[in-house]
């Protein structure tokens, strides 16, 4: 109990207040009609805390920098540093912790410019509260609202924190950023609910975060804070985030490194030992390998291709707000996708009109556009000759309580969506409600009520004064001269393939009956038809779905809304087709109950979830990674946070998601379509491809190099090179180019292939192959030159590594025009395409040059002027490269064919 003798915030939070009676609740809180007195208000409020939610501290530049240390990669490239800088190697040591600093201050720059634009999104509300205090109403600040405060709502309202209701009067709730749901739910303080009622059927509470859509209501404030539903999803956002496929891959890839510069380090150090050299030469072996095998510049150009890849997806509507979630995205194998907001416009239109005798009208355009036609069975209709539907829009404009209006080219609408479709509907007519109350000014109407299950207004046309009503089809079904069974057989259709139905009638009153309102007296109505009503698809998203479809990436569908209309949606974006590929809340629930372990298998076969809480997002997507997915989840709601957090990789929409949403996302949508996840998957796997290549060029020189110094080791020579001359290998000459290497363009059909093995490694088969091939043969060559130089031509020790190391800058230029493509030929990719890569090759060889002609740095290398014809022969020996990594491609490819045509003959 807290010193207000409420119970504790716990307790507030578990108690399922909806299943409680009006009068059990106001007792619980120790309130009444006339509210609490500002002194109980100020202690309640000391002992709750304000109404609002934590809010994520942003993290610091410097935290931001620190970060970026934080890598295993990092860890060895730090431990080679300290060691360099133990044994007087200075320059080995500055070119090292230089290149930390460059990668570190890089990743820094992008991720805050990343964050910075992503908090640029959220939108900054005052919420307003009505509350009785003191007898009195007043308003004040969300923020000051405690439990036990009594709270009024009305239509456009925005429910401040959660309120059990104690008066309800049409009351209708928007609770899609919570629940999913599409459609206003009604709410009744009255209703008896069970203590397991799911959180959308909740009746006679209403929840923080929902807006009021029509009616009014006055209720008891029994949660604030984190203690709202709102909060307890807030909270859970604090749980281990899921670590994005890529950075999984290079630790993976670094433990591999470091195990291999051990072992190499530990034989050819014995070899030395047992020769009796001197233990400082042997030191002097162990840097020199450990900076040949490090690929020092990797940490570089991955950051550098996945800030390239941050910036095209930017350009393509993507906003990333940490980097290796660039990646991610295009390794995902599975989209589960929010449908209200996301898929859909969570806008209610009026899609199909249903006469009671005839063919369907079919009515185009989704939203609040007033733009539409009208069809029946692909082709156009004469509105002239069907008096019954312009009657039917009539009807649906005038019996309304809506608002649409165009300012600046902005719709701008208020009151229940449901009057809202029917006002649009008109306008595609061109018909406005001003336009026809002016013609038929209304003499009176009967609001909606839960219990009448339908609205009227009365209007005058001439001389005559007509009830026009809409409502439940049964319901106005029994007021007109019309077959029941008919209307319920027709109904039933429409509620089939996913719409919610309304009837439609009108017909001549009497003034008494118009003036008096009295709903018992309408009858002998003419029934003009049935409209079926649906939150549209977003026009984008069935050809994003099949995209993604097309790249083997399945897309499935996660919602709040009813398995009916979840079904129809999925089945025009081709997600599933039969009912049995829908599962619900409650059978997940039941599922889980009976522990058999039949809940994973029944998540993992189903195709769309419906009915579905927050809570039980996080179950699936659990299941979904328990299958071996990576999993991309996409939503705009509350509802959606603990998924998006709980996934591989989180999208966020931009324009109309939620703050907590877009916190905690890796990814947002700044235009909210569906469509850029495609954009997203494309350039994440063009990333990742570039990733590859860049590793592919630079491990392969750090082969080499090995290869260079096991030789030496093993025939005994004088070491190739010098540790700093390894540093301007690895760092600056291929540096220049692997940096250019991440602007690459994404290769044809990056979107055909199928997404990778989630457990494939970075350093799986074809890319063992490809730096074998690669780094022994520019290995091989280069030590048969060195040791032909000093062995045969009488070379000094100098000369020959001063060779040496021109000949390697030139075989780094020619290997990465090799890398471009892991397949294709490099004589089949046009220069065109990267003319950056270019520039950064003759860059790093004018470098190179350049630094043998400047005094004092040529010193530093060991370096001096070569002669041209000189230059030209080692550019010929470095061409043949070319040849062989040319011949690796083929013989692979013809492999590779063969095995899919032995494949195929199998199969048939």
């Amino acid at each position: 109990m807290t010193d207000s003798g409420l119970p504790a915030p716990d307790d507030l939070a578990e108690r399922s207040w909806h299943a409680l009676s009006a009068d059990e609740a106001v007792a619980e809180l120790d309130t009444d009609d006339g509210g609490l007195k500002d002194e109980e208000a100020e202690r309640r409020r000391e002992a709750f805390g304000p109404n609002k939610l934590p809010e994520r501290k942003r993290e610091t530049l410097l935290q931001t920098f620190l970060r970026q240390f934080a890598d295993p990669l990092i860890y060895i490239l730090l431990t080679a540093g300290l060691v360099s800088l133990a044994l007087g190697n200075i320059e080995d040591a500055a070119f090292i912790f230089a290149v930390l600093l460059f990668n570190a201050g890089l990743g820094t720059y992008q991720e805050y410019k990343a964050e910075s634009a992503a908090q640029s999104l959220q939108k900054v509300m005052r919420i307003t509260a009505q509350v009785t205090r003191n007898g009195k109403r007043r308003k004040i600040d969300s923020t000051e609202v405690v439990p036990g405060d009594i709270v009024s709502v009305k239509s456009g309202a925005s429910v401040p924190a959660d309120i059990r209701l104690l008066h309800s009067q049409d009351l209708r709730a928007d609770e899609s950023l919570l629940t999913g749901e599409s459609v206003p739910v009604e709410k009744k303080a009255g209703a008896e609910l069970e203590e397991d009622t799911a959180l959308g059927d909740r009746a006679t509470l209403l929840h923080a975060g929902s807006n009021i859509t029509s009616g009014r209501g006055k209720g008891v404030v029994c949660r604030t804070g984190p203690m709202t539903e709102l909060g307890r999803i807030a909270e859970s956002l604090s749980e281990e985030e899921q670590v994005p496929p890529l950075v999984i891959r290079v630790r993976r890839f670094t433990r591999v490194i470091a195990v291999a510069i051990l072992l190499i380090i530990i034989v050819l150090g014995a070899i030395q030992a047992l020769r009796g050299d001197e233990l400082t030469q042997i030191f002097f072996l162990a840097v020199a390998l450990a900076v040949s095998a490090i690929p020092a510049g990797l940490p570089v150009a991955i950051t550098v291709a996945l800030s390239i890849g941050s910036n095209r997806m930017a350009e393509r509507n993507v906003i990333v707000r940490k980097l290796p979630a660039v990646e991610g995205l295009g390794a995902c194998t599975l989209i589960a996708s929010d449908k209200t907001g996301t898929l859909t416009e969570n806008k209610l239109t009026a899609n199909r009109i249903r006469p009671i005798e005839g063919e369907d009208v079919e009515v185009s355009g989704a939203g609040y556009v007033a733009e539409g036609e009208f069809t029946r069975n692909e082709g156009d209709i004469d509105l002239e000759e069907e008096n019954w539907l312009k009657e039917l829009v009539v009807s649906g404009a005038l019996c309304n309580e809506a608002g649409y209006e165009v300012e600046d080219d902005e719709v701008q609408v208020s009151g229940d969506t449901v009057d809202v479709a029917f006002l649009v509907l008109a306008r595609k007519l061109g018909l406005t409600r001003d336009r026809l109350l002016e013609d038929h000014p209304e003499v009176g109407g009967i609001p909606f009520e839960s219990e009448r299950r339908f609205a009227a207004s009365f209007n005058r046309h001439d001389d005559r004064i007509v009830a026009h009503v809409k409502g439940a089809a049964q319901t106005l079904a029994r007021m007109c001269d019309v077959d029941e069974e008919a209307v319920r057989e027709r109904e039933e259709q429409l509620a089939k393939d996913g719409y919610r139905v309304l009837a439609v009638a009108a017909g001549e009153v009497d003034r008494e009956t118009a003036e008096e309102a009295d709903p018992d007296a309408l009858g002998s109505l003419h029934f003009l038809g049935l409209v079926g009503l649906i939150d549209p698809v977003r026009e984008e998203v069935p050809g994003a779905v099949k995209a993604c479809q097309d790249a083997g990436v399945e897309a499935r569908m996660v919602t709040g809304d009813h398995p009916s209309t979840a079904l129809a949606i999925g089945r025009q974006l081709h997600m599933a087709d039969d009912a049995d590929e829908v599962i619900t809340g409650e059978e997940i629930s039941q599922a889980e109950e009976g522990d058999d372990g039949n809940a994973a298998d029944r998540i993992r076969q189903a195709k769309i979830y419906a009915r579905v809480e927050p809570r039980q997002k996080v179950t699936i997507i659990e299941a979904l990674q328990d299958a071996g997915h990576f999993v991309a989840v996409t939503g705009d709601g509350v509802n959606d946070a603990p998924a998006l957090r709980g996934a591989h990789i989180g999208v966020a929409m931009g324009e109309s998601g939620t703050d907590v949403a877009r916190n905690a996302a890796d990814l947002i949508l700044t235009d909210d379509n569906f469509a850029s996840i495609v954009n997203g998957i494309e350039e994440g796997r063009i990333a990742y491809d570039n990733v590859r290549k860049v590793i592919w060029l630079l491990i392969s020189t750090g082969v080499a190099e090995l290869v260079l110094f096991t030789l030496s080791v093993i025939f005994n020579t004088p070491l190739p090179l010098t540790p700093v001359q390894l540093l301007w290998l690895n760092l600056v000459t291929n540096g220049i180019q692997d940096v250019a290497l991440a602007f690459e363009k994404g290769e044809p059909g990056v979107l055909k292939r199928r997404p990778r093995d989630p457990d494939e490694r970075i350093f799986n088969r074809l890319m063992i192959e490809e730096v074998l091939t690669s780094g022994l043969y520019m290995g091989l060559v280069g030590f048969a030159v060195f040791w032909f130089l000093t062995a045969q031509m009488g070379y000094e020790t100098f000369d020959a590594r001063n060779l040496l190391l021109l000949l390697l800058v030139l075989f780094e230029n020619v290997h990465a025009f090799n890398v471009r493509s892991e397949t294709r030929s490099a004589f089949r990719i046009p220069l065109s395409a990267n003319r950056l890569l270019v520039g950064a090759v003759v860059v790093s060889q004018g470098v190179h040059i350049a630094s043998m002609f400047i005094p004092g740095w040529g010193g530093v290398l060991d370096i001096e002027p070569v002669a041209f014809t000189t230059w030209v022969i080692l550019l010929a020996i470095t061409l043949s490269k070319f040849l062989v990594v040319e011949a690796y491609k083929a013989f692979r490819g013809r492999l590779l064919a063969e095995q899919i045509y032995q494949r195929s003959s199998r199969m048939v």
